[in-house]
């Protein structure tokens, strides 16, 4: 069976779901398809292992598309402080105590209620698919992924495992970074895959929700807290959190293979005393992180967002940020296409969205790699740049105000101070 739709979008996950919620607002007949089925949000369950920091920004967007409101009344923690800090251990960490180089980035300080908020993905996820399921225009196609595409001049075939087919204008990946799409497109893409893996632990600690986020770094890798909600009457008095540890795989192997109570004394001790004492923990796992950049965003009548079209490193969350700003952009592309009468492919607008988007990607990842190459290692005069780095941003809170502003989504330009780091950074003008 064959069925007609102007826009088929191939992967619904927060970015695909958000894209095709917009779509569908503006009156496209949108296909969504997926090999998952419908996220499933069980008050009772703990938290999903996988959480985000949604910006400023991202909140715009969702409550734009009427989402946000529903997050809301589910479970998402505001966050309106981040410390960053250098943990290395070096003689010259004796020379610089940690306090004046600690840099706080303060909501108050830019005139904002709050920074951002830590959102479970399959809740942002459930609440997409909701708003997505109540545009008339839209068909969810869970339980099922793509088999063939024919990416043909006057318009676009997609095959499906259950043997359906689908015709449509433009086809829209955003299957993720090992998108099955992208390949069948024959669209390419660089590839660096970093040293480090990342383990994610989610844990309940003694103590009230938390309103501050923070990332001490290591050589070894960056470690992060991430604030969740209370515990609630099952556990009075505690409260749940996201751990982040960044580290060799065969470090996080040896953690993965410890028992839960092993794991806590690990993480105390590996974890700055900030740390609020932890009482349990629930699940962890471990993934590597790889910097991916797509040689095109289309081609033909495929066009790719999100993880699909780049991945960076996962330092600040700010790849499916990254992801609602691709699609809040191409949805403007493919309404101004509708606009002009022409074909929602037309090379025109899908090159406009490229370059919009390829720059500011480009942008991030370079910031994030900045990040990477300065903190992990054990060089001294680096040690000293970046505890000196790190006092400059507490002195000079203009720059430091910039830096954060860029992060929220707020400001599209990258910050003077990361256009020099970032402009010095071997291997990556072919991003």
């Amino acid at each position: 069976m064959t069925q007609a739709f102007d826009i088929v979008v191939v992967g619904a996950g927060m970015v695909g779901a958000a894209l095709a919620t917009g779509l569908g607002q503006n009156g496209f007949r949108v296909a969504l398809v997926d090999k998952q089925t419908a996220p499933r949000y069980d008050p009772e369950a703990p938290p999903d292992i996988r959480v985000s920091a949604l910006s400023a920004g991202s909140e715009r967007y969702l409550q734009q598309l009427g989402a946000w409101p529903e997050i809301m009344a589910l479970r998402a923690t505001v966050y309106r402080r981040l410390a960053v800090w250098d943990e290395t251990r070096h003689p010259l960490s004796a020379l610089i105590p940690r306090k004046p180089t600690e840099v706080v980035f303060d909501a108050t300080l830019l005139a904002a209620s709050h920074l951002g908020h830590i959102v479970e993905n399959r809740i942002t996820q459930q609440a997409l698919w909701q708003c997505a399921a109540n545009q008339p225009s839209v068909t969810l196609m869970p339980g099922t992924g793509v088999t063939a595409l024919n990416n043909g001049d006057d318009r676009a075939t997609v095959t499906l495992e259950n043997g359906d087919t689908l015709s449509c204008q433009l086809v829209i990946g955003a299957d993720g970074g090992q998108s099955r799409l992208r390949e069948l497109a024959g669209i390419g893409v660089t590839r660096d895959q970093y040293a480090q893996q990342a383990m994610v632990i989610s844990a309940r600690y003694g103590g009230p929700v938390e309103d501050i986020t923070w990332q001490a770094f290591h050589p070894s890798g960056p470690r992060a807290f991430l604030p969740l909600h209370s515990a609630g009457p099952a556990h009075p008095g505690e409260s749940w959190a996201s751990l982040v540890w960044y580290d060799s795989p065969e470090e996080l192997a040896r953690l993965k293979a410890l028992d839960n109570e092993a794991l806590i004394l690990a993480i105390q001790r590996g974890f700055p005393d900030d740390l609020p004492r932890l009482t349990h923990i629930d699940t962890r796992a471990s993934f590597p992180i790889a910097r991916q950049h797509a040689k095109h965003y289309h081609n033909g009548r495929v066009v790719l967002v999100g993880d699909a079209a780049h991945t960076i490193n996962p330092l600040a969350g700010q790849g499916v940020n990254l992801g609602f700003q691709d699609a809040a952009c191409l949805q403007t592309m493919i309404r101004e296409a509708h606009r002009a009468g022409g074909d929602l492919a037309h090379p025109l607008w899908l090159a406009r969205y490229e370059q919009q988007r390829r720059p500011a990607n480009r942008r991030m990842m370079l910031a994030m790699d900045a990040f990477y190459h300065l903190f992990s290692n054990r060089i001294p005069p680096v040690h000293l740049l970046r505890n000196l780095g790190l006092g400059a941003a507490r002195a000079l809170p203009f720059a430091r105000n910039r830096v954060a502003r860029y992060a929220m989504g707020i400001d599209e330009e990258l910050p003077a101070m990361l256009k020099q780091i970032t402009a010095r950074l071997p291997g990556l003008k072919q991003l």
